[in-house]
Formats: structure tokens, C-alpha cells, sequence
């Protein structure tokens, strides 16, 4: 069965005649596709990219081949005349879209680890087009009737629960996008789901531009306080920049975070603090706020479209928490506990300033340079001394260490050119079960920061785990923006980014994990994604860990006991500082995304939205909005920067599960149970009931409670009392 193509459709997919006797067959477009490098298949070792031969003039090209590959091969489930069933319209579309995955694992790299001025033109030019795809096919009404009909009658099907819970999850993906929308609504959707995806684009290339374009050049005379390590790797990145005479604090995390915790220059501090949470928001072409409120209004009128009271309903009807007013809950809950810490830390920084005779009031650039001082002085735990520790190198080995004894993986270097890395930076591990014998995938790191990289650490995966189709290679990837130290010098972390190291190879860890049949399944709700790696932060602290990987880079000596009894005495220290941070970013997205969003001033809303809340003025929210890249350059954590805390009550509670047994986190059994339920199901199973196989009850905040040192919230058990 053959439909005529409108002009818009003709228009994007750059073809030349509707006529049915002329349309290249679905075979013969696949033929077509190993004309171009990003969608020839991969044959490289193990399966992965030819990173070698990408090149950005493929791009666009290859992004439209692939589209409209994945259009024909969702029109030949349509095109069907047999009544719909799981194995001729879910197995079938399962399956499709093969071509597209493939050419965003290029573009992913491109816009996150090597954007450039070419790429965010190419880019400023797909998000709309891609916005409209997606909504084509999830509008599809042919389409979505099989999917409706297997819905309907999916419980009398003879379907396994994970099939039953694919079909759910399919069908309320369709719904949730439109697909139950009359004709004038549905072009309305697709309509703001096209201006949206342009708008993510300038927010997010408007954040990286402040991040490249300001720079604080420093003289000798100004690196009073500075580390050695930081020093060198500031003199660095000068000399990258032309200033070879210079010191750079790059406009990112984690260039600031280390200047404002040691430079003794209090100015400096001040300005390069506002350099970094004034990005977007300096009243120039690359401020954020008008497209902040735009955003606002396109997401709640499509909300409204779809019959949900604001855009928060919409987003967390199908998550752990069902309803914004539940996530809220949880938030408001640990807050006022947060608030008294940061009073307590504050007043502690007081008395030592004016114990100082430094004649000021605390401010936000001078609460992790105090906060510094009160540790050392608290618990004498210098963090320049500890970062003497800290390799990288010898963390990354500390990660494999924890995945055999805790997973049973191996991690094999691969250091010739069998598989092939997208820049010098990247590095590339074989990573096998050794339980099995079978081979998992491969592990990318991809660790240091440079210019047109984004700031931060997340993790990806080129590839995920698929029964249906035969994948067993997985391709996972971590990304971070750590400080190169000079040439031939190790590079040298903090506390906090070690943490984060562990965080973002727990991401990893559940990707290689998988053992789901189809596709879809994958992943995990939002409000649970972050469980797997707030978990694996925890091991950084086992006694296994510090023993055998932090050693000093010049002596080559462990970590002396004394030092690792300050770190564990100092475990809860400034909890105050970073709960309120985050709280303030995860409150401010829930206020944002359940207000009427008409008028909105973003940065006045900001300020009265934390005026009512008591925010402490010696400090900021974690992502001030005119930056908050979460919720604005796309949708994946938009009203669900919550999900952070609500993960961490699960990762606490089975921590805390690990503890009751004499092995601790390296029990055997616990760690088993772990891998069965709470990390190869993926999204096959809903995670509460997960969570309940693997721990035998509900979640428990006492324990998120209790890992910040706060008092317990006495009417809140668990999460699940909120729904």
C-alpha cells in the first residue's frame, strides 16, 4: 500500500517524486546506506565506529539517508494487512531505526566531546528536522492503531511480563507525544516540538560559548594559594591559548571550583565566580533568558495540547514519583535540614574570618575557600595533600578493581589500532565477564577538558545491549573534563571528582549489564538512572580502594592512616553546602515546570522563588537557570532534576543492605542480587518491585538521612508514601 508524500515531507527528505512505481524499495535504500562511512556497518574490532574516517560533510547526509530508512521501515509495519499482533508490529519496530542509532553515535561525539563552530551550524539545521521526524512517526495513525490494538489487549495476549511492560511503554510513549491528538492538534506538537529543538540548540551553544570565551588570565604574582598541580596545568592551558607567559581559570567546574577552594586573592575569587554563574546571563547575544521563557511557554501549551495540567504531570506520569506534587514532597522534606547546616557551616566560617581579622562577611566566593579552612582545621585534612593521592591512572584501575570483585569484570587496555578513538585523549578497554567467558563490550574514556568539549562528566553508550537483534557488544563510554597535568606529570584530582569518577563509571556499569531482549528496555526512568551510579560512589571509600590505589605520585608511599581517618571523619562535612545547592536547582525546575509560565522573567522568578524558601544568600543554586543545561537544552532532565535525590534514598537504603553483612560492600551474595535485580533488568521491570526483590521492602529515607548526617525526617518512611 503506497501514500502520496506531501511537499513538506518531499522538502525534508530531500527526495524527488512521489510516485509510487519510482520509490526505491526499503532494501534498496538499505543498500544505499553503506555509501556513506556513518552508516556503513561497523567493522572494526568488536564491532565499533571507524572513528577515522568521520567527517562532518557526512553528516547532514547521512542523518537523512537514515531517517528515511526509518520512516520505510515503519511504514512497511503499517503498510501490514494482518491484524496486529506483538511479533508483526512491536518485535518489527524494535528492530527499525538501526541506521539512525548508528549516526547519532557520531553526532552525540561531535556535539558533546568535539563541538565547533561547523558542527552547531549543521546541528542549528538538524535539531528542527529531527524534532519533526520523531513526531511524524510517533503521530503515525496507521501505526498507532496496531500498537493501540496490541495495547488493548495485551493482557489476554499470551505475552511475557517483559513484553507486556514493552507494549506499556511503547504505547504511552505514542500517547505522550501526540499520537491520540486530532489532525489541527497534532500540527500544532509538531509544530512546538520543532521551535523547542532549535531553542535547546542556542541554549546550549550560547552556555558553551560563555565557557570558551571567558577566560582569567593570571600573572605570577596572582597564584598566591594555588597547589602546584593546579598551577601547572593553569600555566597549560595559557599556553593553548597564546598567553604562553600566563596562568588560564577556564569558565568551567572544574577549573573554578579548585580556584575558588585555594586562591588566596579575594577579588579574583569574586570575579571568576562571576564569570562562571553569570554564563548565558550577561545581557549580550548569548543571554538565555528570553529563550528560557519561550521554552516555558512552547512546553506548557503542548502540555495543555495533551490534556496535562502543566508540563511537571506530564513528564513524571509514567516515572517513580507519578506527580511533580511527590517529587516536591521529597525535596521539602530534607530542606529545612539542609537549611540548618548551612547556617552551622556558615557561622563556623564566620568565626574563623573574623578570627583572621579579614574583616568580611561570608560570601558565595568565599564559602569553599572558609569551607576549606574549616576542614583543615576541623580535621587537620588538607585536600591539597590528599590530592597528592589522587592519580588518575591509578583510579581508573581502582574502578576495574571494584568491577571484578563486585561484578566480575575484566578490563583489557586495547593499545593498538584494531579499534579506533575519535581523539589522542581517548582511551579504549576490552571489557569481558569473567564469570562467563564472553566478551561485554568496550569502555571509552574520554577524561580531559579542551575546547569545544562540553563541562561536566556523563556517560554514554555507542551502543546498547539488544537480545532481539544478537548485540552482545556493548559500547559504553565515560567523559570528563578533569585538568590535564603538564607533560609527564600524572594528572592529579580532587576528592570530589574522584567521586564523580566512580559516579559516572556506575552509568557504565549498567550499560554493560544489560541482558534485555529488545532495545526499548534499556535504560531506566529517570527518577531511577541515577541510582547505579550514586551507588558506585560509595565504594571509593571501601578500605580495599585506599589501600591499594592511593599512592602518592612522587614517593610512590600509600596514603598514610592518619589521612584516611580524616577522610572518613570529614565524610559529612559541608553536606550543608552541597544538599542546598542541589535542592535549590531541583526546586527551582519543579517551580518552573508546574507555574503558569506566561510572562515569566526567568531571573526575577529565580529570586523570588528562593526569597520563599529562605535560600541562604552565602550561596547559589548548583545551576543557576540561564545555564541549568539539565532542564533547557532538551527535555531529558526537565522537571526531574529531582530524580538526583530520589535516586540517592535507593542508593543509601542498599548501601546500607551491603552493610548489614560482614563483607560489606564486597559481599558476594548481596552484590549478586544486586547485579540480577537492580542492574541487568535494566527497564523490563518496573524498579519498585526491583527494588523490593533485591531488598525485601521499600526504599528508606532514614538512610539518605543518616549518609548526610541529618536528623530524620519522622513522617516520611519512604518514598512510596508519597504516591
Amino acid at each position: 500500500m503506497c501514500r502520496s508524500l506531501s511537499l513538506t515531507f518531499l522538502t525534508f527528505f530531500l527526495m524527488s517524486t512521489v510516485n509510487c512505481t519510482n520509490r526505491p524499495s526499503l532494501e534498496e535504500k538499505q543498500a544505499l546506506l553503506v555509501q556513506n562511512p556513518l552508516l556503513s556497518s561497523w567493522s572494526d574490532n568488536y564491532d565499533s565506529p571507524d572513528f577515522h574516517s568521520m567527517s562532518l560533510d557526512q553528516l547532514r547526509p547521512a542523518m537523512h539517508a537514515a531517517m528515511d530508512v526509518y520512516l520505510a521501515e515503519v511504514e512497511s509495519i503499517s503498510d501490514q494487512i494482518e491484524e496486529p499482533n506483538f511479533e508483526n508490529t512491536i518485535v518489527p519496530l524494535e528492530k527499525a531505526g538501526k541506521a539512525i542509532d548508528r549516526v547519532y553515535a557520531f553526532y552525540g561525539i561531535w556535539s558533546s566531546n568535539l563541538s565547533s563552530p561547523k558542527f552547531r551550524e549543521i546541528q542549528s539545521q538538524l535539531a528542527p528536522e529531527l524534532s519533526e521526524f520523531y513526531s511524524r512517526i510517533k503521530q503515525d495513525t496507521r501505526l498507532f492503531s496496531r500498537i493501540k490494538s496490541i495495547f488493548d489487549k495485551r493482557e489476554i495476549r499470551d505475552l511475557r511480563p517483559d513484553q507486556v511492560r514493552l507494549v506499556e511503554l511503547i504505547y504511552h510513549s505514542f500517547a505522550s507525544n501526540g499520537a491520540n491528538l486530532k489532525s489541527s492538534d497534532k500540527d500544532a506538537f509538531t509544530r512546538i516540538n520543532r521551535r523547542l529543538a532549535e531553542l535547546y540548540t542556542l541554549f546550549s551553544n550560547n552556555v558553551l560559548a560563555d565557557e570558551e570565551g571567558y577566560v582569567t588570565f593570571l600573572s605570577h604574582e596572582e597564584l598566591a594559594g594555588l597547589p602546584e598541580s593546579y598551577v601547572a596545568a593553569a600555566k597549560e592551558a595559557a599556553r593553548t591559548r597564546g598567553r604562553p607567559d600566563d596562568y588560564a581559570v577556564t569558565n568551567t567546574r572544574s577549573s573554578m571550583e579548585p580556584f575558588l577552594t585555594y586562591s588566596e586573592l579575594r577579588e579574583l575569587r569574586e570575579k571568576v565566580w562571576n564569570n562562571y554563574y553569570s554564563r548565558a546571563s550577561n545581557g549580550d547575544e548569548r543571554d538565555n533568558n528570553k529563550l528560557i521563557s519561550e521554552i516555558l511557554n512552547l512546553r506548557h501549551e503542548r502540555s495543555i495540547l495533551l490534556g496535562y495540567k502543566s508540563f511537571a504531570h506530564w513528564k513524571l506520569e509514567n516515572n517513580m514519583a507519578l506527580t511533580p506534587e511527590n517529587a516536591m514532597g521529597l525535596l521539602s522534606a530534607i530542606w529545612p535540614a539542609a537549611l540548618k547546616r548551612v547556617e552551622d557551616e556558615v557561622a563556623d566560617m564566620q568565626q574563623l574570618a573574623d578570627s583572621e581579622g579579614s574583616g568580611i562577611t561570608i560570601a558565595p566566593w568565599d564559602y569553599r575557600f572558609y569551607a576549606e579552612k574549616v576542614r583543615q582545621q576541623r580535621f587537620q585534612l588538607d585536600s591539597d595533600e590528599l590530592r597528592n593521592y589522587l592519580q588518575l591512572d591509578n583510579l581508573i584501575q581502582a574502578l576495574f578493581f571494584v568491577a571484578d570483585k563486585v561484578f566480575h569484570y575484566s578490563f583489557t587496555p586495547i593499545e593498538d589500532d584494531s579499534v579506533t578513538v575519535f581523539h589522542p585523549d581517548v582511551r579504549v578497554w576490552a571489557v569481558k565477564d569473567k564469570s562467563s567467558g564472553n566478551s561485554v563490550g568496550l569502555w571509552y574514556l574520554d577524561p580531559f577538558a579542551r575546547e569545544g568539549k562540553k563541562s561536566g562528566a556523563w556517560a554514554t553508550a555507542y551502543r546498547r545491549f539488544s537480545g532481539l537483534d544478537g548485540i552482545s557488544s556493548v559500547l559504553s563510554s565515560n567523559n570528563s573534563n578533569f585538568i590535564k597535568g603538564s607533560p609527564g606529570a600524572p594528572t592529579l584530582i580532587s576528592w570530589d571528582d574522584a567521586t564523580t569518577l566512580f559516579h559516572e563509571f556506575g552509568h557504565a556499569l549498567h550499560y554493560l549489564s544489560s541482558n534485555v531482549i529488545y532495545p526499548s528496555l534499556n535504560g531506566a526512568l529517570r527518577d531511577y538512572i541515577e541510582f547505579q551510579s550514586q551507588l558506585l560512589e560509595r565504594w571509593l571509600m571501601t578500605d580495599e580502594v585506599i589501600d591499594n590505589f592511593l599512592v602518592h605520585h612522587a614517593t610512590g608511599d600509600s596514603i598514610p592512616d592518619r589521612l584516611v581517618q580524616k577522610i572518613k571523619a570529614a565524610a559529612k562535612f559541608n553536606q550543608g553546602f552541597e544538599t542546598t545547592e542541589y535542592l535549590a536547582s531541583a526546586l527551582i525546575d519543579l517551580h518552573l515546570h508546574t507555574s503558569d509560565p506566561t510572562d515569566i522573567d526567568p531571573v526575577r522568578f529565580e529570586q523570588e522563588v528562593l526569597a520563599a524558601l529562605n535560600m541562604p544568600s552565602e550561596l547559589v543554586m548548583r545551576h543557576r537557570t540561564p545555564h541549568f543545561g539539565h532542564i533547557f537544552s532538551g527535555e531529558g532532565y526537565a522537571a526531574g532534576y529531582y530524580s538526583y535525590v530520589w535516586a540517592d534514598v535507593l542508593a543509601s537504603d542498599s548501601a546500607e543492605a551491603f552493610a548489614e553483612t560482614p563483607d560489606g560492600l564486597y559481599d558476594q551474595e548481596t552484590a549478586g542480587r544486586l547485579k540480577e535485580f537492580l542492574f541487568n533488568p535494566q527497564n523490563s521491570i518496573d524498579p519498585a518491585k526491583a527494588y523490593k526483590l533485591f531488598r525485601g521492602r521499600d526504599a528508606q529515607v532514614g538512610a539518605l538521612m543518616r549518609d548526610r548526617g541529618f536528623p530524620s525526617v519522622s513522617k516520611l518512611t519512604s518514598p512510596s508514601e508519597l504516591n
